[in-house]
């Protein structure tokens, strides 16, 4: 019996030690199911929240391309190139990510976002991020530790967008990008 033991607690702590290193958040946001969704799945509901640009395509394979300095050169544009991985209309989707230009070793590879939509009720719905397939040390520990911060902002103007009814501006961030390139 106590080797019995012994042995499911070693399977326990291996899965513990196999833990995957993840980002998870989560927001209620006060939109329909479908007016959530499409905040996510279509070029308008990304500008409206998320980047001043985008190109979405929303199929398994379809463009995810989310453009937070569309003036940049291409590749430079931020999460220039991403696809779509799975869509479960109104349940979840999935696309790939790189990290900031800033982190180019990070960047040279890819991790997964995956999103799942819950109404609440008629006009509530739950959106819970689970971002994945993180390495370790050097400049995956620094695009981690951005991404755990940089999600939250997303979601949380996501919620302000639903929550005063109004679509982000992006003039005064279109100019002050367009000021830094004039500097350079």
């Amino acid at each position: 019996m106590r080797q019995v033991l012994l042995l499911l607690l070693g399977l326990c702590l291996q899965g513990a030690q196999a833990a995957e290193r993840a980002i998870d958040k989560e927001v209620v946001i006060q939109a329909t199911l479908e007016q959530a969704w499409a905040s996510w799945t279509t070029r308008e509901g990304i500008r409206s929240f998320f980047a001043p640009d985008a190109v979405v395509e929303a199929r398994p394979g379809g463009a995810f391309h989310i453009h937070i300095d569309p003036g940049a050169a291409p590749g430079m544009k931020g999460a220039d190139d991403m696809r779509y991985l799975a869509l479960q209309p109104m349940k979840m989707l999935s696309f790939d990510w790189n990290a900031p230009p800033s982190l180019p070793e990070a960047r040279a590879q890819r991790t997964v976002v995956i999103l799942r939509f819950t109404a609440v009720d008629a006009q509530n719905t739950r959106i819970t991020l689970h971002h994945v397939g993180w390495g370790e040390g050097g400049q995956w520990d620094q695009a981690h530790a951005y991404f755990d911060r940089a999600w939250g902002n997303v979601l949380g103007n996501l919620k302000k967008r639903w929550d005063t009814g109004q679509a982000q501006d992006w003039t005064a961030w279109l100019a002050q990008l367009e000021a830094m390139r004039q500097r350079k």
